[in-house]
């Protein structure tokens, strides 16, 4: 029997923090992982540094003007992407770790993480996104109601804690 496959696309608010590390080293020992870091807040403290306009997200996410802005998201996820992969190996967890931007040809496509998630929903036995609050696990939950193998969590008290939506 192959190892189960699992997709987990976590908040930049939340990919460092000790409740995310707990979980992620647990199912790391029964499965294959791939982790998809966003870094949205940081994008937008980055924007706000550089004088660029924090635009409302559109349906796949923030959408940019130039270059330039697309540089500084790639170059602050890649931060994060980074951070997390040394907290990984500093605590003995064995994950891959991407960001969500798809290369197309040559053209590099930001994609908001939450899209990452219908991405990869058919090649995955199990999905999970990992948010903050349970206002913005509910705000999930209703976006992905059409994929039922989308689990979503959200941090109480130091504690990841699974959305029930029924």
């Amino acid at each position: 029997m192959s190892r189960r496959k699992i997709f987990v696309k976590v908040s930049g608010d939340e990919f460092l923090k000790p409740a995310f590390l707990k979980w992620i080293k647990k199912i790391c020992k029964k499965a294959w992982v791939v982790i998809c870091v966003g870094g949205g807040t940081q994008i937008n403290e980055e924007f706000n540094r550089r004088g660029f306009p924090v635009k409302v997200h559109g349906p796949m996410g923030r959408e940019i003007n130039t270059f330039e802005e697309r540089q500084v998201q790639r170059d602050v996820l890649e931060v994060n992407q980074e951070a997390l992969q040394d907290r990984l190996v500093k605590e003995n967890i064995f994950a891959v770790v991407e960001i969500p931007i798809i290369t197309i040809g040559t053209v590099l496509c930001p994609v908001n993480g939450d899209e990452m998630i219908r991405t990869a929903y058919l090649g995955f036995d199990e999905l999970y996104i990992i948010t903050t609050t349970i206002t913005r696990a509910k705000e999930k939950a209703a976006i992905f109601l059409d994929l039922p193998y989308v689990t979503i969590l959200y941090e109480v008290n130091g504690a990841l804690k699974r959305l029930v939506t029924k």
